[in-house]
C-alpha cells in the first residue's frame, strides 16, 4: 500500500489562490507575504511587493528583488534602485510618484558555498507566470497611464517570450496585458548599466528612454 501523498501549495506554481479579490494595495500587500505560489518562497527572506501611490501615473516593473531589497522587503533600494532614481530624475520623472515593483516578488539566488554571498539567478519562465496574478492585481489596482518596462525579463513577463528589449526600447508600445489595455516603454534595467564596460554610455541610453516615457507623460496630461 502506497504512503499518501499531499502536494504543496508551491507545485502548483500559481499565486492566484493567494490574491485577495478586493482591499486594494494595502490587502494585496498584506496577502503576498505569505504566498506559496511558487517554491522561491522557501529561500528568500521575505516577499517583496510594490511600493508607490495606488494612483500613480506611471508603473515601474522590474524582474525581481536583488540581495539588499530581500533583506530590506521594499523594492528597488540597492544600487540598481539608486541609479534608477537618478536616471528618473534626469529624465523628468519623479521618482517619488511612480509605482516600482517586479514581475517576480521573491529572490531567486544561487551560493557557490554555504555563507558565501548570494548570486542573483533569473527567474523561469514558469516562475514568472505563477507570479502573474500578483502583477495583474496590481495593474487593476493602480491603472497606471504608462508602463516602463525594465529590462528583458519584465518584458517577457508582461509580453511573451519573444520580447526582446534591444529591438523596441525606447518606443511606444500598446498592447492588452492582463485583460487590459496598456501603453508600455521598454528600456534595459538598470543593473545592466552598472555591469556595463561603457557605464556612462548605457546610463545615458537609460535616460533618453526614461524622456521618451516623460514626453508622454507629458503628452497625456490633462
Amino acid at each position: 500500500m502506497n504512503a499518501r501523498t499531499t502536494t504543496a501549495p508551491e507545485d502548483a506554481y500559481t499565486a492566484e489562490p493567494f490574491v485577495p479579490r478586493r482591499g486594494g494595495l494595502p490587502a494585496l500587500r498584506r496577502a503576498a507575504a505569505d504566498c506559496r505560489g511558487c517554491p522561491l518562497h522557501r529561500d528568500a527572506t521575505r516577499t517583496v511587493f510594490g511600493a508607490g501611490a495606488a494612483d500613480a501615473r506611471v508603473m515601474l516593473v522590474g524582474e525581481q528583488p536583488g540581495d539588499q531589497e530581500d533583506r530590506e522587503g521594499r523594492p528597488f533600494v540597492g544600487p540598481a534602485g539608486k541609479l534608477l532614481d537618478r536616471a528618473l530624475a534626469e529624465a523628468g520623472i519623479d521618482p517619488g510618484e511612480a509605482y516600482v515593483t517586479n514581475a517576480v516578488k521573491h529572490f531567486k539566488f544561487t551560493r557557490a558555498e554555504p555563507r558565501k554571498r548570494r548570486i542573483h539567478k533569473a527567474p523561469s519562465l514558469r516562475e514568472m507566470t505563477a507570479c502573474a496574478p500578483w502583477l495583474a492585481a496590481e495593474l487593476a489596482v493602480v491603472e497606471p497611464e504608462l508602463i516602463i518596462v525594465l529590462g528583458a525579463t519584465a518584458g517577457k513577463a508582461l509580453l511573451g517570450s519573444g520580447f526582446r528589449v534591444g529591438q523596441v526600447r525606447g518606443t511606444l508600445l500598446e498592447e492588452e496585458i492582463h485583460g487590459r489595455s496598456e501603453r508600455l516603454v521598454p528600456t534595459v534595467h538598470p543593473s545592466s548599466v552598472l555591469r556595463a564596460d561603457d557605464r556612462e554610455g548605457a546610463y545615458q541610453g537609460l535616460v533618453q528612454d526614461l524622456r521618451t516615457a516623460a514626453r508622454i507623460l507629458s503628452q497625456a496630461s490633462p
